[in-house]
This record gives structure tokens, sequence and C-alpha cells, in this order.
């Protein structure tokens, strides 16, 4: 069973997107203050960022905020943070929003979404870190994901221990539950060695 100080929340900074993915976000900010679980996101005070952070810190939660130096310089950066790391590139970003939280889940978003996405699972993949990864599938935004998942896997490039590694599903709370009984598979079990 995993207990969730923390969660890290990959999401669009995409300012005026459709009203379905502004009311997940605000749904899945409502989720962890049910649950007493921290934010870990972006930094930023646009998109469904600006919005999941708005929504934690309305409910007395805990927002921790990672930016680059170079989107603060822009004001991008959300003035209520309960703390707010400026750090100096995307590579230490991302390392350090890993490192703060004990879980990861996407919300829709951009190519940094899916990049952030891919490298939290594939490092739960290789268990550099142990944590859930979880996406929030609203509106059949990740159904092509989810496809190719599935395609991945019965071509033989997802391994059957790993075609599970990421929780799905449609709502924040559903979600939060799948993750909080995921399984990462062991590095031991898996990983090919030579001859």
């Amino acid at each position: 069973m995993h207990h969730f100080k923390r969660i890290c929340v990959y999401c669009a900074s995409a300012n005026d997107l459709p009203q379905v993915y502004q009311e997940a976000a605000k749904q899945m900010g409502q989720s962890l203050i049910e649950r007493g679980i921290g934010l870990v996101f972006g930094g930023g005070a646009v998109g469904l960022m600006g919005i999941i952070a708005d929504t934690v810190l309305s409910g007395g939660g805990e927002v921790i905020g990672v930016i680059p130096e170079k989107l603060r310089a822009r004001e991008l950066d959300h003035k209520g943070c309960t703390t707010l790391h400026i750090v100096d590139n995307m590579h230490t970003r991302k390392k350090m929003m890993m490192d703060l939280a004990d879980g990861f889940i996407a919300l829709p978003g951009g190519y940094g979404t899916m990049e952030e996405l891919f490298e939290a699972t594939t490092w739960a993949q290789l268990n550099y870190h142990t944590h859930p990864v979880g996406i929030l599938n609203v509106n059949g935004f990740y159904d092509p994901i989810v496809q190719w998942i599935t395609h991945a896997s019965t071509a033989g490039f997802i391994r059957p221990e790993h075609r599970d590694l990421l929780q799905i599903d449609t709502a924040p709370a559903g979600l939060l539950d799948k993750m909080t009984t995921a399984v990462i598979p062991s590095l031991d079990n898996w990983l090919p060695t030579t001859a």
C-alpha cells in the first residue's frame, strides 16, 4: 500500500482550455485536499497548473512549486505557493519535482506533460523510484496513449509485467485509489542479464 504525503501533478500551462479540463484540474485539487495530500507542480500560475494550485491552496493544502528562472523571469510563477523553488534549468526542475513527491499524476497537457509522464514512468520501470504513476483520462484525452500502450505491449516492446505500470482512471478519487494499491515490479525480477 502506498501512502502519499505529496503527489506531483503534470499538466498543461496553456490558458483558454475547454471547461471540461479546467473542471478536472479543480476536482483533482479537491481530491488531494480531501485526502490530506500536498501538491508538487511546475510552479506556474497559468493553465491547468494555476487552477490545481489555486484549488489546493484555497482548501488549506500544501503547494510546492518548482520553476526555472527563465520562466519565472516572464512572471509566470505562482505567487501563492507554500514554497516556490527557483532552479536553473528544466533538468533540475524535473529531478526536484520527483524527489519531493511520492506519486505522479498526468492531467491533460502537451509536449512537456508527455515528457514528464513518460520520464516518471521509465524511472519507475527502472526502479529509480518506486512510486505509482497515474493518468487522469479526462474526456478521452489519453485514449490514444492507452491504445499505444496496448499496441506496444502486444508487439513486445513493453513487458507483460509493465503493461499496467501506469494507473488510469477517469475520476480523481478512482485514480488515487488505484495508485494506493499499485505494484511497481522489482528490477531484479525482469531486467535481462548477459551470459
